[in-house]
């Protein structure tokens, strides 16, 4: 069974083009199940696998107390497991074709107002290279609302300054143009004829337009840290996510009158209906606005 997951995985790879952590979600939800399929189930062959087994399955995440956002992922990676071994006919049929998957609870992402964003915007301190680099990423985050694994993704000879875009790959290996405001740009600017250089060894050559201390690309988990670490410098109580600015740009955009279309080209989604969440947040928003300053609300 471990050798018909790792055929899928070099399918993901290979023909999907798949980002590197889909690959490991798809890995990790995948193991779990194959786990459970010979540990608890006793199946040695997913020739023999029947819809009561994913079941199952599903039910023990649940009472292991997953998320249903969590359990939604593990059927959809199941799933196109078992359509993967009926096409390549591994199986005869797909035990997966009457598993639903769980409600999702849409949760409103949280966004910061424009004063926080200010605020959180002006937080790094610009004399030093540590500083310099962390009020380009804020900026640029911001400016563009790309994703964070696309914001470390980033190479020099990405971002177009003089001509004010920049260029990104996200999911899906798909590539995105997205306009650069003057701010961010002048922010970026900065930081590469100041700040950059002060990063790396003499000898080094590394393409990537953010560094660690080391020299090397920055990592999810090393943006994670300093973005922790200015939330709290800036005093915003807010919990914060790696997202938030993304919702943010995405939120403040609809706010000033936006094209739906638009914004959902900028953040790169598929599906205008994953980019629609974003204009309930405004009539949220616009909710509460009216509850305070309205004489008779």
């Amino acid at each position: 069974m471990e050798n018909r997951l790792k055929d899928f995985l070099h399918f993901l790879i290979v023909e999907k083009g798949l980002a590197k952590n889909t690959i490991v979600s798809y890995e990790r939800d995948l193991k779990s199940y194959l786990k459970y399929l010979k540990n608890i189930e006793t199946v040695t062959d997913l020739n023999h696998v029947q819809r009561t087994h994913i079941v199952h399955f599903l039910k023990f995440l649940k009472d292991q107390g997953k998320s249903s956002k969590t359990l939604a992922r593990h059927v959809a990676s199941v799933r196109a497991f078992h359509q993967f071994l009926l096409r390549e006919k591994a199986a005869d049929h797909d035990p997966t074709v009457h598993i639903e998957s769980p409600q999702l609870e849409r949760k409103l992402p949280k966004v910061l107002s424009l004063e926080e964003v200010e605020t959180l915007l002006n937080a790094p301190r610009l004399d030093n290279h540590f500083g310099l680099r962390d009020k380009a990423m804020l900026e640029l985050l911001y400016a563009t609302g790309i994703r964070v694994s696309e914001l470390i993704g980033l190479n020099v000879g990405d971002v177009h300054l003089s001509m004010g875009f920049v260029r990104c790959i996200g999911k899906g290996n798909k590539e995105r143009i997205i306009p650069l405001g003057r701010t961010a740009a002048k922010a970026i600017d900065s930081y590469l004829n100041n700040g950059r250089k002060k990063f790396m060894s003499k000898k080094s050559s590394e393409e990537a337009l953010f560094l660690n201390h080391h020299g090397k690309r920055l990592t999810r988990q090393g943006f994670w840290k300093i973005l922790k670490r200015l939330t709290k410098e800036a005093g915003i109580e807010k919990e914060l996510t790696p997202h938030t600015l993304r919702h943010s740009f995405a939120t403040h955009l609809l706010e000033n009158g936006a094209d739906l279309r638009a914004v959902q080209e900028m953040l790169g989604h598929a599906d205008i209906s994953t980019t629609q969440i974003y204009t309930h947040v405004t009539k949220t928003r616009l909710k509460d606005v009216y509850s305070q300053f309205h004489p008779r609300a």
